[in-house]
């Protein structure tokens, strides 16, 4: 491998480092605000019809599960972008079939 390779390499890390910590970020935020916004809209919902409270309980949840595992799946995505890189093979086939 010559030093422009070891560069390009380098430089591939690097991006997809810095998008992964972006989409991880935004996984986070994601999850905070709707579980902020799921959490106001069932204690409004327990406000305006206090009979409710169990049907409205067991919908939360239920939301709040299916949007929890958001991040998990984000997570998935990310560790696949960090550890297989597949930006990496690509580059290199790229270069390969260039002929450098």
């Amino acid at each position: 491998m010559d030093a422009g390779m070891i560069n390009l390499v380098g430089m591939i890390y690097a991006y997809t480092s810095v998008g992964v910590g972006i989409i991880l970020a935004a996984a986070g935020l994601g999850s905070a605000l709707g579980w902020g916004l799921i959490c106001a809209k069932y204690m409004e919902g327990i406000a305006r019809q206090p009979e409710m409270l169990p049907v409205l309980r067991i919908q939360m949840f239920i939301t709040a599960g299916l949007m929890e595992s958001f991040p998990f799946i984000v997570l998935a995505f990310a560790m696949y972008f960090t550890f297989a890189n597949p930006f990496l093979g690509a580059a290199l086939n790229a270069i390969k079939t260039a002929g450098g």
